[in-house]
């Protein structure tokens, strides 16, 4: 190892001890197993102290008689020596007993720990993930979660169990011996000095070490991703010194805790060998000068016994804090995941499947029918009410914006009447897909309204507003499991067949046939087996096989050849008939059919209309699409 600056994170743990009460809640379930160890852990200590205090008595009061009256007689020294293996025995297995109960306690523990992570990550809002990398929120599942299962598996158990040891032990000692236990103090002291200087340094690059690994994950995560465009500008050596200055952080962290750690296991043990020279001097000057009156040769095997089984937990404890400092490092990046604000949702209308007769009539029914219609609950009157889903999405006075001050977003207007085809037109960054996702609730708005079917989006719940929008995205994320299984993402309960004609549908039927297995074909990696453009024909299809009334395409053929985009505007065209769809395009032969299109200009609508209107005004979209000037 290089000499290297040494250095911590600079960073504490901001509330330790509410971070372990608050660890220590989830072993609440296993509190029969934690009593029943407990005692195994006071029967171990007590084990130990016991055995140890026969081993004077054995001297004493067997082998110094015996040897002076030149006895043979060994029964009564075997019945003891039997007597002391018992107690060593029940000790082991009181000690076998403490590590099998605990195992259910710390996976347990673990299994809670990720269920709750993995429902709450579910529940945050888009924003989280866009200022938290992919790896950095892994790491919290693996090498967090890891020094949790040390934790609680290991370094609590063994805290108790050496607190419980070295009490039962100093009480034993007393009864040895005051005086030398005096003299053993004063040498615990000096252990404990040392160790907790260490400790109090050490921690600090544990802390480190955690927050050092989780950036270091969520680079190589983004580098594994992006490893093709890596290639492509031949960054290969940028990105290895960016991974050398975050490897190198690490380094120093883990390093200097490890150093610091490793080092109180031989100090202390140097520092225990100084106290049992001590005792043996000592003890021995006693048991000479006062010819066994105050202490016999029996106590003093026993207290030396004793003093070695009393530094041994010290040593332990102080072993063991620097896991337990490591794991509340990692137990508070965890906490700081689950303590995340969650996406709010204050809806109450719902989407449920309707039947309507020829006067309008609805009918709530519970099987799919391909009409929708929205309950409104009334509490007050204890009502419901039911408005039928059309597809008709408006946008009033609508202003946004990611951060507080800075809006992509302003006084944007529009009107989606059922079954049109609204357009969007501009730049990168326009706004265009801001839009979108405004309309998913994605983000909230920061100013305006946006009605849907008249009624205000806020008052829908999420989950049924996002499940009327059929969304293409740009970016494609296929999932590991068959063709089939992907397809069928977009309706879990669809079949075999609605799954062949949503792909028919999306014009890839014939590319899936040709695959190795077909519709069974396997897809890993997000599909990298697959060209972008099948991929993105997959995402079409899983669209398709949801049916839902309102369709959001974003660059939705942007992937696709030529050729191949005129068989899925086809395919989209049959899609989209009788919904209302928002289409995102910077080809414009994709939108010329668009009831409205709308172009937009650093988060302002500039120009609105049909192509043909749009081309007379001879403004933006006629210079875009005559190319006199092209987006960005």
């Amino acid at each position: 190892m290089p000499p290297v600056k040494m250095r911590g994170d600079g960073r504490k743990a901001k509330n330790p001890v509410k971070t372990l009460t608050r660890m220590l809640g989830y072993m609440k379930p296993y509190t029969f197993n934690l009593i029943v160890v407990m005692i195994c852990v006071i029967v171990t200590a007590f084990a130990q102290t016991k055995g140890s205090e026969n081993i004077g008595h054995l001297v004493d009061d067997y082998i110094l008689p015996m040897v002076a009256s030149g006895s043979t007689d060994f029964g009564p020294l075997v019945r003891y020596l039997i007597g002391i293996a018992c107690i060593f025995g029940c000790g082991m297995l009181a000690s076998f007993l403490q590590a099998f109960l605990m195992v259910p306690v710390s996976q347990g523990t673990q299994k809670t720990i990720r269920d709750e992570m993995f429902t709450k990550m579910q529940r945050l809002p888009l924003r989280y993930f866009d200022s938290n990398t992919a790896g950095n929120i892994m790491s919290r599942y693996t090498s967090d979660i890891d020094t949790l299962r040390q934790m609680i598996s290991q370094s609590i158990p063994q805290t108790v169990s050496s607190i419980v040891t070295v009490t039962v032990i100093l009480i034993a000692m007393v009864r040895a011996s005051w005086i030398l236990t005096i003299v053993t103090m004063f040498t615990v002291a000096g252990i404990m000095f040392v160790t907790i200087k260490v400790v109090g340094t050490a921690s600090k690059y544990f802390i480190g070490q955690q927050r050092s690994l989780g950036a270091l994950n969520g680079y190589v995560e983004e580098m594994i991703n992006g490893q093709k465009v890596v290639k492509v500008f031949t960054h290969e050596e940028t990105c290895k010194e960016e991974f050398d200055k975050l490897n190198e952080e690490l380094c120093r962290n883990a390093y200097t805790a490890g150093r610091l750690s490793n080092m109180m296991g031989p100090v202390n043990n140097n520092l225990g060998y100084i106290q049992y020279a001590i005792l043996a001097v000592v003890g021995g000057i006693i048991v000479v000068a006062s010819g066994g009156e105050m202490i016999t040769l029996g106590n003093l095997m026993t207290f030396m016994l004793l003093s070695r089984s009393f530094n041994h937990p010290i040593s332990q404890v102080s072993n063991q804090i620097n896991s337990i400092v490591m794991a509340l490092a990692g137990a508070e990046r965890i906490f700081e995941l689950m303590d995340e604000e969650p996406e709010v949702d204050e809806g109450y209308v719902q989407l449920v499947n309707a039947e309507i007769d020829e006067n309008g009539n609805i009918t709530e029914v519970p099987h799919r029918t391909g009409r929708w219609a929205w309950k409104h609950p009334h509490k007050a009157e204890g009502t419901v009410t039911y408005t039928e889903l059309k597809g008709d999405i408006t946008l009033n006075m609508v202003d946004f914006s990611y951060v507080p001050g800075k809006l992509v977003l302003e006084d944007i207007c529009l009107y989606a009447h059922p079954g049109e085809k609204i357009a969007f037109v501009g730049a990168t960054g326009a706004g265009k897909t801001t839009i979108t996702n405004l309309i998913n609730r994605f983000y909230d708005i920061a100013d305006g309204k946006i009605r849907y079917d008249n009624i205000n989006i806020n008052k829908i719940r999420k989950a049924d507003l996002r499940r009327s929008l059929g969304v293409v995205l740009q970016e494609t994320n296929l999932f590991t499991g068959t063709v089939m299984d992907n397809i069928r993402y977009g309706k879990l309960d669809a079949t075999d067949e609605e799954c062949i004609a949503a792909a028919k549908l999306a014009n890839a039927h014939d590319f899936i046939l040709r695959l190795p297995k077909g519709y069974d074909t396997e897809l890993t990696g997000n599909g990298a087996s697959l060209s972008q453009g099948q991929r993105q024909l997959l995402a079409i299809a899983r669209a398709a096989v949801a049916d839902p009334p309102v369709m959001i395409l974003d660059e939705a053929t942007s992937s696709i050849d030529t050729r191949t985009e005129k068989l899925v505007q086809d395919g989209m065209d049959a899609l989209m008939k009788g919904r209302t769809v928002f289409v995102i395009a910077h080809r414009l032969s994709t939108i010329m059919n668009s009831d409205c299109i709308m172009v937009l200009d650093h988060g302002h609508i500039i120009e609105r209309g049909t192509h043909d209107d749009l081309i007379a005004q001879k403004g933006t979209y006629y210079q875009l699409y005559t190319g006199a000037f092209e987006l960005e």
